[in-house]
This record gives C-alpha cells, sequence and structure tokens, in this order.
C-alpha cells in the first residue's frame, strides 16, 4: 500500500467535505450537523495514522524532521479549531466564520504536506519502506473504522 496515495486519497476526501460544508446555510442545520461529523471522523482518523505511524517513522530523518514537527502542530491547531467549530451551534452567525478558519488551516497543512513532506518522504525512504509504512497505515486504518462503527 503506497502511504502518499492513501493519503491524498483522504486529503481530497477533507477538501471536499469542507467545500460542501463552506456551501451551506444557517437553513440546514442537519446538513452542517452531518457534515461536520463526517468531517471529525475522517480527520479522527487520517490523523491519528500519520501521527502514530508516519511521523514517528519521518522524524527520524534530518530532512524531514523539521516539518513533521510542524505537522505535529498543525494538527494541534486544527482540533482546537474543530473543537470551537463543534462548539458552536450550526444556526449560530459565527459558525460560518469559523468553518472558513478551520477550511483554510487544513487546506494550508494539506498542501504543505503534499508538497513538501510527501515528496521528502520519497526520497529519504525506499519503495519497500514506505510499502511497509502504508501497510501498517492501512491496517491502523481499518482497527479505527471498525471501532467507530
Amino acid at each position: 500500500m503506497d502511504p502518499i496515495k492513501m493519503l491524498k486519497q483522504d486529503h481530497d476526501e477533507v477538501k471536499a467535505l469542507l467545500e460542501k460544508l463552506d456551501k451551506t446555510t444557517e437553513r440546514v442545520e442537519v446538513t452542517r450537523t452531518d457534515g461536520l461529523e463526517q468531517l471529525r471522523q475522517k480527520l479522527d482518523v487520517h490523523e491519528t495514522i500519520e501521527e502514530e505511524i508516519l511521523y514517528p517513522a519521518l522524524k527520524e530523518f534530518a530532512k524531514t524532521k523539521a516539518i513533521t514537527l510542524e505537522s505535529y502542530e498543525e494538527h494541534h491547531v486544527v482540533d482546537l479549531v474543530m473543537a470551537e467549530l463543534e462548539a458552536t451551534p450550526v444556526s449560530d452567525e459565527t459558525w460560518a466564520a469559523k468553518l472558513t478558519v478551520a477550511k483554510e488551516n487544513l487546506e494550508h497543512h494539506i498542501d504543505e504536506e503534499e508538497d513538501q513532506m510527501f515528496k521528502q518522504a520519497r526520497q529519504v525512504m525506499n519503495e519497500a519502506e514506505l510499502e511497509a509504512l502504508g501497510d501498517r497505515m492501512a491496517a491502523r486504518r481499518g482497527e479505527l473504522t471498525s471501532a467507530a462503527r
């Protein structure tokens, strides 16, 4: 399993959910509530496999250490913004503004991973190492998604 392709697919799904949520209004509370729940579930699984498997592996290399440490911090900021968004009623006038901030943070993080981290990961690890990492990430994703059901 190619971990980069797996994570890029996650990124595409997150961006699609963000776009869908961004187009909602206060009148569609159920759509916002359901969409936010889907986004939270997707982010929980994605962050977990990155933080438990990918980031520790990349932190071991001088070339990827700085961006890995930054990514941990970006996850933390996204979690803070998401918690505030989830605590705000979807009908509140500030909800859309909070979503915009969450979206901007997530898009920045995704761009940085795809433009820098993933390219560097391919430089510091060979295909076999990446495949092994991807297999571990896929197995962990399976555990997390079956536990969430």
